[in-house]
């Protein structure tokens, strides 16, 4: 790609959550990531510093707010905060992975709502613009008063699915909560989807769960699709019931492989053929299963940033389903 971009006011950062994937996306752009220190003290405190100018720039920063989320989410406000102190012209949060999203409303009797907290605190600390892939709740735009580019992994999922050539698909949602996201890569594949009909609390005891299959399973290849994918609580469950119910084999994907606690485990140990995730969350090598396979969003991230930095259009990314 010719360096387009090299002597523009146009600058990527990155801080610790997913510095691959940010050398990723500002090669695709054709750039060096800019030039920053990050520094913890004894107690914990972090200072930031910029190494290089960026008066009047329009500044990028790439941080998923993953594991651990409470240090990326304090990196990330640190980093808003020193680049408004340094005069930029603009200040555009990347979030691949917006943390704390799943506390999106109050479900019980005083529950805080997280993710609100959570654009308040981006927005104070000085955010012109918020560039994220998948929010768990959509409807958590409003939490800003600031543009938000919601991205969407669909796309890129359904694209490796269509390579692998399966035969007689079915998607599946696996509740009902998702169907909107399982019609939209049936959508993609032209493929019919199915239901899982989760009884009870999301995290059950194995065994007392009741779970139902709405839909056509029987001999056919089912892909289970969520936006997360934490526990692996869901999708385990998901692929015992589908293959009790006669699916010849079963693949799951997702946007974010958060895989916390027993996650690896219960992959491991299930049926499933594969997961297949993105790269908004890099995977420590404990995670690296051979039956979880990555893919990159960085040209998708990359692509809206050349967009908002050129005052192009962004729709185009997230209509494209």
């Amino acid at each position: 790609m010719p360096n387009t971009y090299l002597d523009s006011k146009l600058k990527v950062f990155s801080l610790s959550s997913n510095r691959p994937l940010a050398e990723e996306i500002a090669a695709n752009i054709g750039i060096e990531l800019g030039r920053c220190s990050l520094k913890k003290f004894s107690d914990g405190e972090i200072q930031i510093n910029i190494e290089e100018s960026v008066r009047g720039c329009d500044v990028f920063v790439i941080q998923s707010t993953s594991d651990p989320v409470n240090e990326h989410i304090m990196e990330l406000l640190v980093m808003i905060d020193t680049l408004k102190r340094a005069s930029v012209k603009t200040i555009n949060v990347v979030i691949p992975y917006y943390g704390y999203a799943r506390q999106d409303r109050k479900a019980r009797a005083r529950e805080p709502i997280t993710a609100k907290l959570i654009a308040d605190l981006i927005q104070v600390s000085g955010a012109s613009r918020v560039i994220s892939v998948d929010i768990h709740a959509p409807q958590a735009q409003g939490f800003f008063n600031i543009p938000v580019d919601q991205l969407v992994g669909i796309r890129i999922l359904a694209d490796y699915f269509k390579q692998k050539q399966l035969d007689d698909i079915v998607i599946v949602s696996p509740d009902h909560a998702s169907v909107t996201r399982a019609r939209q890569m049936a959508d993609q594949l032209k493929a019919p989807i199915a239901i899982i009909d989760n009884r009870g609390p999301r995290e059950q005891i194995p065994g007392e769960s009741k779970v139902n299959v709405v839909g056509e399973i029987e001999g056919k290849t089912a892909i289970l699709i969520d936006d997360i994918v934490d526990t692996a609580t869901r999708i385990t469950r998901g692929t015992n019931a589908l293959m009790e119910n006669g699916a010849r084999e079963v693949y799951a994907c997702c946007t974010h492989p958060v895989l916390s606690g027993p996650a690896i485990e219960r992959i491991s140990e299930s049926p499933l053929m594969e997961l297949v995730a993105t790269n908004t969350i890099p995977l420590s090598e404990e995670k690296k299963l051979d039956k979880i396979t990555q893919l990159t969003v960085a040209p998708l991230l990359s692509d809206a940033i050349i967009r908002v930095y050129e005052e192009q259009p962004v729709s185009p990314l997230f209509n494209s389903i």
